[in-house]
């Protein structure tokens, strides 16, 4: 086995690491940015795997909370009632998809996601 086929070899990842990124994504879902951000500022130096998926958690996190403002504002038009409930379900079904990818350690980049923290 080569040095470089050596590396893409899949590390193994604590399973406390796992059982903190499942609640963590799906924390977002009751408690919007608060778990992300929590377990970013707490766990980040401690694995590199809680610092990725904890930063992409709280990045989703926060781009669900501007697309909320937005569509409070846009209920006086009527179309904030639609887009409000559009993104209630995508915030449940992104968040239990990336609590599925943590609990098997892999990684997961969620979709529509602005990077704001990098």
């Amino acid at each position: 086995m080569t040095d470089l086929e050596h590396e893409r070899e899949p590390q193994e990842i604590p399973s406390d690491d796992l059982n903190i990124m499942v609640l963590t994504h799906l924390g977002g879902i009751l408690f919007s940015v608060f778990p992300s951000l929590i377990v970013w500022l707490l766990k980040r130096n401690d694995s590199p795997y809680i610092s990725q998926q904890s930063r992409e958690a709280l990045n989703f996190q926060i781009t669900v909370l501007i697309a909320q403002a937005i569509s409070s504002a846009l209920i006086f038009i009527l179309v904030g009632f639609l887009l409000m409930g559009i993104v209630w379900l995508l915030n449940i079904v992104f968040s239990f998809l990336a609590a599925v990818a943590a609990s098997r350690g892999e990684t997961y980049r969620y979709p529509f996601t602005l990077r704001l923290i990098n």
